[in-house]
């Protein structure tokens, strides 16, 4: 099980969102770069990036310092947030970037996620942000009435590398990971899933350690990180202490 940092960047800070609300903002950081060497130095193992600015606007905004970010860290990095066309997904992974998340073109460009999965296989990991079980889009400014289990089924046969699955009313909020919709999608598929939105306290680490057998393989951590609700060295230390149990 992976404890994966978030840096969400909008004009160039560190931020996070509320329940994907860009009303209901909080700056974490002046500078990404110093914050991605400090997730490095407290331990983890990987690292995910998001283009806030670039989720709107349909298009990478924040690329050059993602990049150099990526170019920094010794650990892998992950990134989404406006790519929806062959050319950003190619300028990333030229860039050295891990993997590429693809969230509102995989529902609206089958064929895009069709293209970079012929071309770059694992690197390409969709994200499914969910509103009441149904994909949002366009920065979670738009709810589709396409289900995030259908939705998975569908790309799953392209051979995505993983499937990042965030509950949007419990992003940023602390109130807990949904861990059984990621336990039900996670059953539903073959396709690793990384589960998003609402890590509060090291008892959601535990209870996805306990379905880790299921395909969870990871959980993204943001605000509960930054306000020091979860420390990243005792949740690594829980996971190291469990997977030695099992």
């Amino acid at each position: 099980m992976l404890i994966i940092p978030a840096i969400d960047i909008k004009d160039g800070k560190c931020v996070r969102l509320e329940q994907g609300d860009f009303s209901r903002v909080t700056q974490y950081g002046d500078d990404p770069m110093e914050m991605a060497l400090y997730w490095q130095n407290q331990g983890a193992e990987r690292l995910h990036v998001v283009d806030l600015d670039g989720s709107l606007k349909g298009t990478p905004v924040n690329a050059e310092a993602i990049k150099k970010i990526a170019a920094t860290l010794e650990i892998p990095v992950q990134v989404g947030g406006g790519i929806r066309n062959i050319e950003a997904a190619t300028s990333y992974l030229a860039a050295g970037i891990d993997a590429i998340i693809i969230g509102t073109s995989a529902l609206r460009d089958p064929a895009l996620v069709r293209q970079l999965c012929e071309e770059f296989g694992k690197k390409i990991f969709i994200g499914i942000d969910a509103r009441k079980g149904m994909v949002a889009l366009s920065g979670w400014t738009e709810t589709s009435r396409v289900g995030a289990v259908d939705l998975a089924r569908q790309l799953e046969v392209l051979g995505i590398g993983a499937i990042i699955y965030t509950d949007i009313s419990r992003d940023g909020m602390q109130t807990g990971v949904n861990v059984h919709a990621t336990r039900e999608l996670a059953r539903a598929l073959k396709t690793p899933v990384i589960a998003s939105g609402g890590l509060g306290s090291l008892a959601d680490v535990e209870a996805l350690m306990t379905h880790g057998d299921e395909g969870i393989i990871g959980v993204i951590a943001g605000r509960a990180l930054y306000t020091k609700a979860v420390s990243l060295p005792m949740a690594l230390d829980l996971i190291a202490k469990m997977g030695d149990k099992r």
